[in-house]
């Protein structure tokens, strides 16, 4: 009796491999926490809700969603990183996150090694607009204006290190434009200044923009991208302007923290890509510009890692670096 009650408590001590398989059958089996980096009201926990909604439906499990603002998303991270890697608490990285914070600002946690790549949820592309008192009407006299006043016209950003001043900085890289740069808390302010004439040009996500070019107060001369945008669908791409492999997007996407069960990736990654491709998911996704972007986690990882790479790149040329 005594060996038959050993033998049957074997498996589970001798080969743990069979309860990590069992945990990835089973999964989930209770409610999952889904970090979002922000405080509740903005585009970016819209995001999140919208697509947990609907991923818990695929999941029949409910997601608990967790605003975490502060620090530029560093608290969210943090707390991400060092919770359990069993598939129970996720977080909505992006472009900060895992791009253009890290490639600018020294962390304390490691954009890579700290986090399992679950999948991608989206893009919305940055956008070129300028005021419109300024006597131009498309990307080329831009350009050909503003060498002709180098150094003459500013250009405002949600804050040093951010996408919208690091986009600008790519560009300003690509074609030898002088701008000067105008940091500012949120894009926000940005935008009241730019539309005021105290700053003339800007590169701002579509979804903050889009108001604003709707009103005519903002003029859209070019799109960050691959492809045009359903929203904007007029305004062309850097790419088609000359500006090849030119890169720059607002991208949401899901990790957890690092060394989680390939099986319980695939079962999320498998679960979040079908929810992607429901109409209703996509509708409400584009109230925020965002274009669905399933992708395996595998290639979700591929693309972190480039976006950082290029990101570091740029700092590094332009010498932009944060003290914290």
């Amino acid at each position: 009796m005594q060996r038959r009650a050993f033998t049957l408590a074997l498996p589970s001590c001798a080969f743990p491999g069979l309860h990590s398989l069992a945990h990835a059958q089973d999964f989930p089996n209770k409610p999952i926490r889904y970090i979002v980096p922000v405080a509740a009201g903005g585009g970016s926990d819209m995001v999140g809700r919208a697509v947990t909604e609907r991923w818990g439906k695929l999941l029949k499990q409910s997601f608990i969603v967790d605003n975490q603002g502060g620090g530029g998303g560093v608290i969210a991270s943090q707390n991400t990183a060092r919770a359990a890697a069993d598939g129970y608490t996720l977080m909505q990285g992006y472009v900060a996150t895992h791009g253009t914070s890290p490639a600018t600002r020294q962390l304390p946690y490691d954009p890579i090694k700290d986090f399992t790549p679950i999948g991608m949820i989206g893009g919305t592309p940055n956008v070129l607009v300028i005021n419109t008192d300024l006597p131009i009407s498309d990307f080329r006299q831009f350009v050909e204006y503003t060498r002709a006043n180098a150094g003459k016209l500013s250009y405002g950003s949600a804050g040093t290190g951010s996408l919208t001043h690091l986009t600008m900085e790519l560009l300003k890289q690509q074609t030898g434009l002088q701008m000067t740069h105008v940091p500012y808390r949120g894009v926000a302010p940005a935008f009241t200044d730019l539309l005021g004439g105290q700053t003339q040009a800007m590169f701002p996500g579509l979804a903050a923009a889009m108001p604003h070019i709707k009103s005519g107060r903002a003029r859209a001369l070019a799109v960050t991208g691959k492809t045009r945008h359903p929203q904007i669908k007029d305004v062309p791409l850097l790419e088609e302007l000359g500006l090849k492999g030119f890169d720059a997007m607002q991208w949401y996407g899901v990790v957890g923290p690092a060394n989680m069960l390939p099986a319980v990736v695939r079962r999320l990654n498998d679960t979040l890509s079908a929810a992607l491709k429901t109409p209703n998911l996509r509708e409400r996704l584009a109230l925020e510009a965002v274009e669905p972007m399933p992708m395996s986690a595998q290639q979700f990882g591929d693309y972190i890692r480039a976006d950082l790479a290029r990101w570091t790149w740029l700092a590094r040329e332009r010498r932009i670096e944060l003290s914290t």
